[in-house]
């Protein structure tokens, strides 16, 4: 009797802790969909990702991660470090991982103090030609002038 008593209890225990993951999980889910409803891209930049193909490809840029997520504002990095014209750094010849490092475009706040620094954590911004295809569904430079900026 007690163990069924015991394997009763057991039960609405898990039940009761199944039901709450439940509930955190949608109010998670609601809280994502309602931050997604808020993106603008008015207030803050392209949703789309910035896809650059040179010096190397490919690069990565989410706005949304700088601008909603870390809250900061166009003016951080437009036009001091970045032109606004899309493509107009790639075009650069001081776009490249050295000028980075010297505290050039990403570089600028990927010092390793303000953001991690631009020479760790590799991947995060370079997704080489397999993440430009799943992004595009395109490889680099298929459809497209080596280069271009997306």
């Amino acid at each position: 009797m007690k163990n069924i008593l015991l394997l009763t209890l057991l039960g609405l225990f898990l039940l009761s802790a199944t039901i709450l993951s439940a509930n955190a999980e949608i109010a998670g889910n609601e809280e994502n969909i309602a931050r997604e409803e808020e993106y603008d891209e008015e207030t803050y930049g392209p949703e789309d990702p910035v896809i650059w193909t040179r010096p190397v490809r490919s690069v990565v840029f989410y706005h949304k991660i700088h601008t909603m997520d870390a809250e900061l504002d166009c003016d951080s990095c437009h036009d001091e470090l970045f032109e606004m014209e899309a493509g107009a750094a790639e075009e650069n010849e001081d776009f490249t991982m050295e000028t980075l490092y010297e505290g050039g475009y990403c570089g600028a706040c990927h010092d390793g103090e303000t953001a991690f620094a631009s020479n760790t954590r590799c991947t995060v911004c370079h997704i080489g030609v397999r993440g430009h295809t799943r992004l595009t569904g395109n490889p680099p430079g298929k459809n497209e002038p080596e280069g271009d900026h997306h």
